[in-house]
């Protein structure tokens, strides 16, 4: 997760007194206000329970009042101290941590704790209604919905995606945190545009036979799929989408999954249209995140298209940076202050051969979506490593009692696919390589294999990978 505090306001307390309020961004998404004494509070809380040898270094309190400068540098050390933090093993999952988050992010929202409604959707657009508490966070949420099918609750999560986009287009899509509370963060993005959706939480496709083993867990993934292949995320062709209509008649859900399984792109998450500097600088790129890798699709600027993938083996480490960009206002006026958009940028250092290290940088809006994706393939990865299990990293302790309520509906299934799209039939076959990363043309084969160039078999796996510069 990308934290980050660019601003700070002056606001008034009940009393009429001012103050500087900070104010939390989580991927560039207003998460709370907080003033610097909360923060201490919070900072003395951590020294308490961890020691002073764990906690990073916070900012001095000062005697005087702040001048705007001194204001912008406590700034910039909040941030790097609440990054520090975050980024800690064990202080960013602490519930002391955590909890802070919560309620500072209930307060900014001044929602007030109650008993509602939320509404949960399906990937298929299917919709379900819970009742929770304002209050209630991202766990006791998805135990309420989860309750009667225990294997699947290990392996789905709580996904914000914005759904104003075409069917066939890239969602953006980033996962529901333990630290914010899902009724308040859908609430104050004030957008009928954003929902909140269940999909599954992991990267590994061995997983789906857990998840299949239990009735709700084998209608989510179902739904999913589909949801995926229609949007074609998941490449399908004639006879494929012959054959998984025919599965789809007789109601052969799980022969569904696992004939989508086979095909091209299983498992990946599609981002928009953006930009890359790689093969060439201003190469549109559509990137896809998926079996550990990202998959490149590039248009050169001969229009030529190309595909390839980096490991996430090959990362050595990357990087998530925003600037401000300057756009046209639509004045007549020169002199007038113009308005800035927001550029997010994902680097990462990639191991083209045995010896040469090379930054790939991608300009996307959904940059921090794809920075997540590639923690979350690593630190997947790194569970496996070690000889653990990746249910028991995700395993939450089950709490509480909950009673079984409208949130207990049925999962429809989703309507037949519909007929291919002719236009998402790629024709274009070219064969050119570029370094150790294979930059294939594109082609109508749907084949699974893997297009990476030749794999680095040394001990530098793994070495430093991180969002240690997030």
């Amino acid at each position: 997760m990308h934290f980050s505090i660019p601003e700070t306001e002056v606001r008034s307390d009940e009393n009429g007194s001012t103050y500087v309020a900070y104010n939390i961004h989580v991927n560039g998404v207003l998460h709370c206000r907080v003033r610097y004494s909360q923060l201490l509070g919070l900072h003395e809380q951590i020294k308490k329970e961890y020691g002073n040898n764990v906690v990073p270094a916070f900012p001095p309190k000062k005697i005087f009042t702040l001048t705007p400068a001194e204001v912008d540098q406590r700034r910039e050390q909040l941030e790097k101290y609440m990054q520090a933090v975050r980024q800690d093993p064990i202080l960013g999952s602490s519930e002391m941590f955590n909890s802070f988050l919560r309620k500072a992010q209930q307060e900014t929202q001044q929602i007030p704790t109650e008993e509602v409604q939320l509404e949960i959707y399906l990937s298929n657009g299917q919709k379900v209604k819970v009742n929770i508490l304002t209050s209630d966070q991202t766990e006791d949420v998805l135990e309420v919905r989860m309750l009667f099918c225990t294997h699947t609750f290990h392996l789905v999560s709580h996904s914000l995606v914005q759904t104003s986009l075409t069917s066939h287009g890239a969602p953006d899509v980033r996962k529901l945190q333990e630290f914010e509370l899902p009724y308040v963060s859908i609430t104050s993005l004030h957008s009928p545009d954003y929902r909140i959706v269940l999909r599954k939480s992991y990267w590994d496709t061995a997983y789906d036979s857990d998840v299949m083993d239990d009735r709700m867990g084998l209608n989510l993934l179902y739904a999913q799929t589909v949801s995926e292949i229609e949007r074609g995320w998941i490449l399908v062709n004639k006879e494929q989408h012959r054959q998984l209509k025919s599965l789809q008649e007789k109601g052969s859900k799980k022969e569904f999954i696992r004939l989508a399984q086979t095909l091209k792109y299983y498992g990946y998450i599609k981002f928009d249209p953006c930009i890359t500097d790689f093969p060439e600088k201003g190469c549109h790129v559509i990137v896809g995140a998926g079996n550990n890798e990202l998959n490149f699709h590039v248009k050169l600027p001969n229009d030529q298209m190309k595909e390839g993938s980096f490991k996430v083996t090959r990362m050595r480490c990357w990087r998530v940076t925003s600037s401000q960009v300057p756009v046209a206002n639509g004045t007549a006026n020169p002199s007038s202050p113009s308005k800035c958009d927001v550029k997010l940028e994902l680097a990462f250092e990639y191991l083209m051969s045995k010896d040469r290290l090379q930054w790939v940088t991608i300009t996307s809006p959904q940059a921090i979506m794809m920075s997540i994706c590639l923690q979350s393939m690593v630190d997947e990865l790194m569970v496996k490593k070690s000889g653990g299990s990746i249910k028991k990293m995700q395993k939450k302790r089950l709490n509480g009692t909950f009673q079984r309520s409208d949130s207990q509906q049925t999962v429809k299934s989703p309507p037949l696919l519909d007929s291919p799209d002719p236009s998402r039939e790629q024709v274009v076959k070219l064969s050119t390589k570029l370094s150790s990363v294979s930059l294939r043309g594109l082609s109508s084969s749907n084949s699974a294999s893997d297009i990476s160039g030749n794999e680095f078999h040394g001990n530098y796996a793994f070495e430093g990978i991180g969002d240690d510069d997030l």
